[in-house]
């Protein structure tokens, strides 16, 4: 049709599913306007399944060579920013977690602080990992609405994942980074399966459902620092 062919129009789809991920970060916008956080999280959770599947999509159906002048990275990019910065950093500023002003000045530090990093060309490293904390906010602020910490330690963990951001600290993805793939799959799994139970039971999950995101939360922060001591990653 039109002469564009069936393979052409599959890996334009693709595209189509990334930009999808724009809607769903406005549903949880609308969301976290209206204080509906359990509800936010939601829509920012389909949004991040959007974001894990259609990288792979994007290379299986070769996206690239049927669409060279449509950039994929730069929609993906454009996306993330708004899904894992954005909103995260609103849904503080909104539910006033950290306290009136405290949740104000996160949000800022949140934002300015990612920008900054979106435009660093060297966040990439040789094994598909990020260099510096890969301004993941969704998933911190989610951990931090689950498990309800003191507003002085949700401060802390905000300026010391900002401040790792400029660091050369390697985080994995878990999907591209070879090296111990199974296991960290393995538990990305598990938080996204607790963090569905949580949400169903309205952030006041069981507590052994808070545990087991506290804990697969440390290994997913922590394992790329490991392997990197070891040698495994660059």
């Amino acid at each position: 049709m039109f002469g564009i062919s069936k393979n052409a129009l599959w890996a334009f789809g693709v595209h189509i599913l990334t930009a999808s991920g724009a809607f769903f970060a406005f549903l949880a916008l609308v969301a976290a306007a209206e204080f509906r956080f359990p509800e936010m999280f939601l829509w920012m959770g389909v949004a991040l399944l959007v974001d894990g599947i259609d990288g792979p999509l994007a290379r299986k159906l070769e996206v690239k060579k049927w669409w060279p002048y449509w950039s994929g990275e730069t929609l993906d990019a454009v996306i993330d920013y708004f899904t894992y910065v954005m909103l995260p950093a609103f849904a503080l500023y909104q539910s006033g977690l950290l306290g009136k002003y405290a949740s104000f000045a996160s949000a800022a530090i949140i934002v300015i602080t990612s920008a900054i990093y979106y435009a660093d060309t060297r966040m990439k490293s040789e094994d598909y990992g990020f260099v510096g904390f890969p301004v993941t906010w969704n998933m911190v602020v989610f951990t931090l609405f689950i498990i309800s910490p003191n507003p002085i330690f949700s401060m802390a963990i905000i300026l010391i994942a900002a401040g790792l951001t400029f660091v050369p600290v390697i985080f994995v993805h878990p999907v591209r980074v070879k090296t111990w793939r199974i296991p960290t799959l393995a538990i990305f799994a598990a938080w996204s399966i607790c963090g569905i139970i949580a949400i169903w039971y309205d952030l006041d999950a069981p507590l052994i459902v808070d545990l087991i995101i506290i804990a697969s939360s440390l290994y997913l922060f922590c394992v790329g620092f490991v392997l990197q001591l070891m040698g495994s990653l660059k």
